[in-house]
């Protein structure tokens, strides 16, 4: 710590003036930190990983006019009467949405089907950009 003491101007009667001279204490930090950086061991393990072969290219089952999307009540989603998952739903609307003419998708929901499963497609199916979408089967409730 440096002490130092002013010298007396007008009306200062030489009060001493403190302060923490920070510079080595930088020094040290600057040091200790290239001492970490230099003796921290490289990595060079590895682990060996088999990958798959090349995987050969799934057919989708897409009209190029329209597909149909549903939801049955135990969750299950079909594409055109296949079964998917949500990731295969949209890599087939990303595919769809690839073709030169947008085909029409026809949205259908089973009355019994969970509202949750029947949001996230739906909000898949916002999120993928399809601008053809249509609600498929809605004539049936028009009673109740």
């Amino acid at each position: 710590m440096a002490l130092s003491f002013a010298t007396p101007q007008s009306g200062d009667q030489g009060t001493p003036i403190s302060d923490l001279n920070t510079t080595p204490l930088i020094d040290v930090m600057l040091v200790l930190l290239i001492m970490f950086i230099i003796t921290i061991p490289i990595q060079t393990h590895s682990i060996g990983v088999d990958l798959p072969g090349q995987a050969t290219a799934q057919t989708i089952p897409m009209d190029p006019v329209k597909n149909k999307v549903t939801i049955d009540a135990a969750g299950l989603i079909r594409w055109n009467g296949t079964a998917i998952d949500r990731l295969t739903l949209r890599q087939y609307l990303a595919a769809s949405l690839r073709m030169p003419v947008e085909p029409e998708l026809r949205f259908q929901p089973e009355a019994d089907a969970r509202y949750l499963t029947v949001d996230a497609v739906l909000a898949d199916i916002k999120r993928s950009g399809v601008t053809h979408l249509g609600f498929v089967g809605n004539e049936r409730y028009r009673d109740f």
